[in-house]
């Protein structure tokens, strides 16, 4: 059993479900991704999604883009983020993945990249850009190292390519609530609960709901078919004030932030 498949064995034996922040590696800096995961545990996330940033990503949003952009302009390695991770996960009791190109991962190695992760204290991966069908070398070399690989489903993905990816995913499911790039929206599309609904009655897996969660009513309206939720362009944009604000009180911001998120997952439903 991976440290992800843990996670949610307790969240469901509680009746919770898991609130997953994303990150940003090296955004403004290494040492703020380090205090904004441990500020993330403290305001009792679940487990927290950090983003390898790159060149050129798939299904980013510009929030998301501009970050990777920052971080990269600062010089950041897949070498100091690990480095990173390894002396944070320790402190955090969250599991970690990484939102990660094949094109870095294929780069540095699947195996390395694996081994490096794992070294690191990390849970599982998402690899956005890996289709289904090129999953398997990747799939074996996770479940060797018993971390999770995190497939995505989205709302054009065909029946036949919905039961592949369950087949193969591992750790949670990762739905896509919209088609298009990530970011804050003020409003889901309305068949997003019946879709959801759907694929749950086709795997036992957690479900998680990503791109373009971003307040409490968004939780609170789909909780009842989520397993998860998964918060990210609305904490990177938090975190891009850091540009002109005090480091300590964006952090602090984010951290109230992600409260109100938790507190309307625990709200009795």
């Amino acid at each position: 059993m991976s440290a992800i498949d843990e996670c949610f064995r307790k969240l469901r034996a509680a009746k919770r479900k898991a609130l997953m922040p994303f990150v940003t590696a090296g955004d403004p800096q290494m040492e703020f991704t380090a205090s904004l995961i441990k500020e993330m545990a403290a305001r009792k996330c679940d487990l927290c999604e950090v983003g390898i940033p790159y060149s050129d990503p798939i299904a980013d949003g510009p929030v998301i883009q501009e970050s990777y952009t920052r971080a990269l302009a600062h010089h950041v390695k897949l070498a100091d983020i690990f480095a990173m991770l390894g002396q944070t996960t320790p402190k955090v009791a969250m599991p970690t993945v990484t939102m990660v190109s094949y094109a870095i991962v294929y780069r540095h190695g699947i195996g390395q990249y694996v081994d490096d992760a794992k070294a690191a204290g990390v849970a599982g991966l998402i690899v956005p850009d890996l289709p289904v069908e090129e999953s398997p070398a990747l799939a074996d070399v996770c479940r060797k190292a018993d971390l999770s690989l995190v497939q995505l489903v989205t709302p054009t993905t065909t029946p036949e390519r919905v039961r592949r990816i369950i087949d193969a995913c591992t750790g949670f499911i990762y739905y896509v609530s919209v088609v298009g790039i990530t970011g804050e929206r003020t409003q889901l599309p309305p068949e997003l609960v019946d879709n959801v609904a759907r694929l749950r009655e086709q795997t036992p897996l957690p479900i998680c709901i990503g791109f373009g969660i971003s307040t409490p009513e968004h939780i609170r309206r789909l909780k009842p078919v989520a397993d998860g939720f998964i918060v990210g362009s609305a904490i990177v944009r938090r975190v891009a004030e850091c540009a002109t604000r005090n480091q300590s009180d964006v952090l602090a911001d984010v951290g109230v932030y992600m409260s109100t998120l938790r507190a309307a997952l625990d709200e009795p439903s």
